[in-house]
């Protein structure tokens, strides 16, 4: 049977590595920084690449292969790299692919550090990045300029789990020869696969729910074998390389990453739902509730709703203070995506180095609240909002 017949959970669950002389069922850790070479010959050839072959592990190892090997199958990828972070992986796909005096249109809705890059650090390099707002699309060929190289978005962003079109993205990259590079970490490959709508590179923050249990940091980049190629060689040489042990911790995380996300989805449209309809409550952004502005959109590009839900409590950012005060059950924390669930208000926490303007600007206002639904018996979820937010 063709590999590529294989259904989402087989590939997660059987793409590994060949077995050793030792015949076991589940891949091994290989802790070790450097591989041995027969001869001198096997040494040039390998170093010279006319041999595939592992060298040093800071630029392969046989467990962060297997790691990216599934991921590659689940994105419909052709090569991907995996890093010590998602940080590590988006710096270093712009920073492999860009030269001085390149452009990057991007939408206005990002990560905190992905905007700090951006503003504070890419310039120095003289590297421009034009923000777009999310809900006028029709902007986007407007800011393209002769000098952009990268189109960038994240989908649902991060914090207000707003929803980008990704076939409107790759029809723009198409037109103008542009570099579509997409942050895929809160859908996940299971939820969603850009490639599909265009996209010639996907980014993941593998810490939030393809590690799924808070355990260890990782990033992956995955997309068209010639950029990779580069970032790669970028990569092997700047060292941000994945460990091993997180290469292994992850690898076996994708093997429940379809079931546990099933069950996230399941968990938070019932606590959007209910968010909704609670009287402190001013607004809730969730992908697959039909209030959504981008309802359509997320139906047509998403499995389901992902596991995170943006809401604006009444009363602002005391308001918001006070919510994270009187939580009882669930965890205050910065991350997402794990079995336990979390609740951030971004003003005073992730977003507060940005002005109130420029939290506005990306749609973070004072009263926001991202919650992050887990595993728990949702009942208990529900019970531990509603006392925080009566």
């Amino acid at each position: 049977m063709n590999e590529q017949e294989f259904g989402f959970e087989t590939q997660a669950i059987r793409t590994h590595l060949e077995k050793s002389q030792f015949q076991e069922h589940s891949t091994p850790l290989y802790l070790s920084s450097s591989f041995v070479f027969d001869d001198a010959e096997d040494m040039r050839a390998s170093f010279t690449e006319e041999k595939v072959r592992n060298i040093y592990s800071r630029f392969s190892n046989p467990n962060t292969t297997e790691f990216v090997d599934k991921v590659c199958a689940m994105e419909g990828a052709e090569a991907g790299y995996a890093f010590a972070t998602g940080m590590a992986a988006i710096y270093s796909c712009f920073a492999g692919l860009l030269e001085s005096g390149d452009h990057i249109v991007s939408a206005g809705s990002v990560f905190g550090s992905t905007h700090a890059l951006f503003m504070t650090y890419f310039p120095k390099w003289n590297i421009e990045t034009t923000y777009f707002d999310i809900n006028k699309p029709e902007t986007i060929e407007g800011f393209i300029k002769p000098n952009t190289k990268i189109l960038y978005a994240e989908t649902p962003t991060n914090p207000g789990v707003d929803v980008v079109d990704l076939e409107l993205l790759g029809q723009i990259a198409k037109k103008h020869n542009l570099i579509l590079i997409i942050d895929n970490c809160f859908a996940t490959p299971y939820i969603q696969q850009p490639i599909k709508y265009g996209a010639h590179l996907v980014v993941h923050s593998a810490t939030k729910l393809i590690d799924g249990q808070g355990r260890v940091l990782g990033g992956v980049a995955v997309g068209d074998a010639e950029l990779i190629r580069k970032i790669y060689l970028f990569s092997r040489n700047t060292g941000p390389a994945m460990s091993p042990f997180n290469a292994w911790v992850l690898s076996k995380s994708l093997e429940t990453l379809a079931v546990r996300v099933d069950k996230h989805c399941e968990n938070a449209l019932k606590v959007a739902e209910f968010l909704e309809s609670h009287p402190n409550v001013n607004s809730v952004k969730y992908p697959f509730l039909k209030s959504h502005p981008k309802y359509e959109i997320a139906k047509k590009q998403m499995l389901l709703g992902g596991n995170i839900i943006a809401i604006e409590i009444k009363g602002g950012l005391e308001a918001g203070r006070q919510f994270l005060d009187k939580i009882k059950l669930c965890s205050l924390s910065a991350n997402i995506g794990d079995v336990k669930t979390i609740v951030t208000h971004p003003a005073s926490t992730t977003h507060s180095k940005l002005s109130e303007e420029d939290q506005l600007a990306v749609g973070i206002t004072q009263g926001l609240v991202r919650v992050s639904v887990g595993l728990e018996t949702v009942a208990d979820v529900i019970a531990d909002l509603k006392q925080a937010l009566d």
